[in-house]
């Protein structure tokens, strides 16, 4: 991106099933209320990371769509359980996964599954740029459906 482009903040545009149900879980989530509700429309303004979040009601939607996942990420461990309370506290269903690799990188995450399926990580970075040589692929695990990075089915 050229230097003297400002970006204020990324976005990140979500269909939904449902946009009442969906802000339901973005509100527990964030722990923010919407900016904006509108019919089959619903925005969140993140400060805090800087993200404009948009809810797009598709009725019709089939599974869970071709997003891989989606994620936050912190700065320590501590963060990570912080986000895990906050999130378990809230109501949510959370899944952890503690000194992970993933992403040729070993982390630690927790994870939230929204109602229609798409996944959210809060996740830090341990040790980075793991070698190939290391691990037989993107994921130390023997499934890929055991590391978010190549499927997040789990």
């Amino acid at each position: 991106m050229p230097s003297e482009v400002q970006v204020l903040k990324a976005h990140v545009s979500v269909n939904v099933r449902n946009v009442e149900r969906s802000v339901a879980f973005y509100t527990k989530m964030l722990g923010i209320e919407p900016s904006k509700v509108r019919t089959g429309y619903a925005k969140f303004d993140v400060q805090n990371p800087p993200l404009n979040l948009a809810l797009n009601e598709v009725p019709q939607l089939a599974g869970a769509g071709a997003l891989s996942h989606l994620g936050l990420q912190v700065a320590s461990t501590e963060d990570v359980l912080a986000m895990r309370q906050r999130w378990a506290e809230a109501g949510l269903v959370t899944r952890d996964e503690m000194q992970t690799d993933c992403c040729y990188a070993t982390q630690d995450k927790t994870w939230v599954r929204d109602p229609d399926g798409n996944q959210w990580e809060a996740f830090v970075v341990l040790k980075d740029n793991l070698p190939e040589v290391e691990r037989a692929g993107a994921c130390a695990t023997t499934s890929a459906a055991g590391c978010a990075c190549a499927s997040a089915s789990a």
